[in-house]
């Protein structure tokens, strides 16, 4: 009853076009690649963040929880579903206008629905020479949420959130919330220090549910003269443990320049280029050692692959490139340095060349074209086909949507200590648990600085089969409590495991907890994110 008074309410104030009721809420926003499944009370589209404060008033009034989505294309870790059951889904993707951008400077402010291939378009026409903060997540998916879940990339602001300057937001009771330096000092200055003045709050608005962020200034690098990606291969696994004493040397002798460094096993790179060997499983459904190989061999892809990013002038890549070389002298095969623009013609004479245009080698070189494309800025669904590896089907539109197209995606995405002991052990303990709950162990590990790694295993499998989605649940739990013993722990979490949170704090979850009684005391914000 409650429910249907407040949507009475937010028709009137939105139209009731922008309203929609619990079933047709459930259809649209519903799917989830984890297969988890929420009960919603009913879905408002936003189109004007004027009227996001009266929305939060009703929601107060009549106690219904709403949670916020950006675009709700969080594939792996919740889609658009909220972490509790009974909310109704505020969507902000209409909200989608580039507000402001410092052609100098290049800080760009931006609604929740700005995507990842809008703010390119928008620099490409322009003719803007910074580069958009790239995710292998898509070209549709938000900037804005991205950041807020403290995501990350390999272009030269690696760490997204703290990119941001500025921001604005809705507090639960309607009131707004703006920095101290933007009210004092004025936008011009907020949009250029983040520090601000004062308490610095806006990482409290960082996955929590403090507030509705309906803008964000971000700070985009500039495109540099000279933009390369550094390529090698490990031979051999019990290389990766030198390879990743070298690579913490090569991120600490060469900051700003080198912007990030991944470290791929065979079973990942193998999942983007090559299609998922149905008829060659063994008894459990895993793809024996020997299939692996093969592939390995077919495909020319080592134990482990390293790709990294340089950007700069051409003079200081050059040397960089000279650095790198000596530094992985004597780990590492293979080694190259290639332009976005290289690999893309290097792809184009592989899809014209007879023989090898059917070859597998052809399809990783057209895997390695759109990854360069990536780092140099320019969004696009690389990594996509990942989450459609074990689908029977393939997208169903023009474009991917996993959670739509049935596919089972969970992501694990632990932080490891960069110390090359400890980074073979998590690697043991990850290829240990996936096996034993028939789960392909696909690895990256992604440097966030010189000090430590994220690394992200995507946990895949068959959706539409119950035994499947059982494994692949328990699968996750048992890499969550596993690697926390070893001192590893996700940076972010899905919808399913963020009551959990609560259980392995104190002290944290006791002031967090405090704030939003303050903020929120009906609870009607984002029920149970992160708490």
């Amino acid at each position: 009853m409650k429910a249907e008074s407040a949507l009475s309410d937010w028709a009137q104030l939105l139209g009731s076009a922008h309203v929609l009721n619990a079933q047709t809420a459930q259809t649209v926003y519903g799917a989830d690649t984890t297969g988890v499944a929420r009960r919603l009370l009913g879905a408002l589209q936003i189109s004007d963040s004027e009227l996001l404060p009266e929305v939060m008033r009703i929601a107060g009034r009549h106690g219904v929880p709403v949670y916020p989505i950006s675009t709700g294309n969080n594939w792996g870790y919740g889609t658009s579903l909220p972490a509790s059951n009974d909310c109704v889904i505020l969507d902000l993707s209409r909200l989608a206008r580039i507000l402001h951008f410092d052609t100098e400077l290049g800080v760009v402010t931006l609604e929740p629905g700005v995507t990842q291939g809008m703010l390119a378009d928008f620099l490409d026409q322009g003719g803007h020479p910074f580069l958009v903060p790239a995710t292998g997540a898509g070209p549709h998916c938000s900037l804005l949420g991205n950041a807020l879940e403290r995501g990350y990339g390999i272009t030269p602001y690696t760490d997204h959130f703290a990119a941001v300057t500025d921001l604005e937001a809705v507090l639960p009771d309607g009131t707004l919330y703006y920095t101290a330096l933007r009210e004092a000092g004025g936008e011009d200055l907020a949009r250029l220090f983040k520090g601000g003045i004062g308490p610095a709050s806006t990482g409290l608005f960082t996955q929590s549910s403090f507030g509705v962020v309906t803008r964000m200034s971000i700070a985009l690098a500039r495109r540099p003269e000279c933009i390369k990606a550094c390529l090698f291969s490990l031979k051999r696994d019990d290389q990766l443990g030198l390879a990743v004493t070298r690579v913490r040397e090569i991120l600490s002798s060469l900051p700003g320049i080198v912007g990030g460094l991944n470290l791929m096993n065979q079973h990942r790179i193998l999942a983007m280029a090559a299609p998922f060997p149905h008829n060659r499983l063994d008894a459990s459904g895993m793809i024996p050692r020997e299939v692996i190989q093969e592939l390995g061999e077919q495909y020319q892809v080592y134990p482990w692959t390293g790709f990294g990013t340089l950007y700069g002038s051409k003079r200081v890549v050059a040397a960089a490139q000279k650095e790198i070389r000596m530094a992985l002298s004597g780990v590492a095969s293979r080694l190259i340095f290639i332009s976005p623009e290289r690999a893309d013609t290097l792809a184009t004479v592989a899809a014209m060349i007879p023989g090898i245009r059917q070859s597998k080698l052809a399809s990783t070189v057209k895997t390695l074209a759109k990854s360069l494309q990536l780092v140099a800025g320019h969004p696009n669904e690389t990594a996509l086909p990942l989450a459609y590896w074990r689908n029977p089907s393939q997208a169903s539109g023009t474009r991917r949507n996993p959670a739509a197209d049935g596919c089972g995606l969970i992501w694990y995405a632990p932080l490891v200590p960069m110390r090359p002991q400890g980074v073979g052990q998590y690697v043991d303990m990850v290829k240990e648990v996936t096996r034993r709950h028939g789960i392909e162990p696909l690895i990256t590990l992604t440097s966030l600085n010189d000090r430590v790694f994220d690394s992200t295993v995507p946990i895949i499998f068959e959706r539409d089969r119950q035994d499947a989605q059982r494994a692949a649940e328990q699968c996750y739990w048992d890499l969550l409590t596993t690697g926390q013993k070893m001192g590893c722990f996700p940076y972010r979490v899905g919808v399913g495991s963020m009551e959990h949170l609560a259980s392995l704090q104190q002290h944290a979850h006791a002031f967090h907890t405090n704030l939003k009684k303050h903020l929120d005391p009906a609870n009607i914000l984002a029920p149970g994110r992160y708490s």
